[in-house]
């Protein structure tokens, strides 16, 4: 049972080198010159950090410009980030990544999913709106990140948008449902016997509760744009978790076809 409460608050550490497996600190993308400025970034609960704000070396014209925040996945670190910034910085728009608490290089002992995350992507906006470069803040979130952005932007409706790629709805419904795909599959009763114990466990070790890992409630009442993305193939958070969030956001933002 200990290994059950381990894969969920501690997962598997990322582990890398920034000097070889991030972007380069200068680098060229198009035809222009982009730098990576890697900065230290202390949460509210002491944890410090390990961030990186991909940015071009000269700012157009000297204006702020805005950012998107990268925000990984379980087991993920800011190394994932890469892509995104390739891809969003010809478009004049920064990439901020960060290592999550008990995430890659920054400390803390444990993840939760999303629950303390979100208080580490509060660090990070705060720092960034501090900074004096950046206009509009962006989230992009994939799995825990995903969940971490829609908690966020549900407390602070000035973010600009999110990207939410395959979020769950529900963690303790998760829990059952990856438990119903096992070969040797057990009761129900003996299943939600389980989880209980583990959601007590988790509280112990980790300070907090499972349950409240509810995104459908998160999303009637956060009003940030958000764009959906799940594969359809995906047999780990299955495609019906986004479903589930996104009609809750309907209920947000009624649409009147008459």
């Amino acid at each position: 049972m200990e290994q059950l409460v381990n894969f969920i608050i501690r997962p598997p550490r990322a582990e890398y080198n920034p000097k070889y497996d991030l972007l380069d600190q200068e680098f060229m993308l198009k035809g222009r010159l982009y730098q990576r400025k890697d900065v230290e970034v202390k949460n509210s609960r002491g944890d410090v950090l390990q961030c990186s704000h991909y940015m071009p070396a000269v700012c157009p014209e000297g204006k702020p410009l805005p950012c998107v925040i990268y925000c990984h996945g379980n087991s993920g670190c800011r190394v994932d980030a890469s892509e995104t910034a390739i891809v969003l910085l010809p478009s004049n728009i920064t990439v901020f990544a960060v290592d999550f608490s008990g995430s890659g290089l920054s400390e803390g002992e444990y993840v939760s999913l999303g629950w303390f995350e979100k208080d580490d992507l509060k660090a990070a906006v705060e720092y960034l709106r501090a900074d004096g470069n950046v206009s509009l803040i962006g989230l992009w979130g994939r799995s825990m990140g995903a969940v971490t952005s829609l908690m966020y932007g549900a407390e602070d409706p000035s973010i600009a948008g999110m990207v939410l790629d395959s979020p769950f709805s529900d963690l303790m419904e998760l829990m059952m449902e990856l438990a119903d795909t096992q070969s040797f599959r057990l009761p129900k009763f003996t299943v939600k016997l389980a989880i209980q114990y583990m959601r007590r466990a988790i509280q112990k070790k980790a300070k907090f509760d499972i349950a409240e890992l509810n995104t459908i409630k998160v999303a009637k009442s956060c009003f940030v744009p958000a764009l959906f993305g799940h594969a359809t193939d995906d047999d780990f958070i299955r495609p019906h978790h986004s479903d589930r969030i996104f009609e809750a956001y309907m209920v947000s933002f009624p649409i009147n076809l008459n």
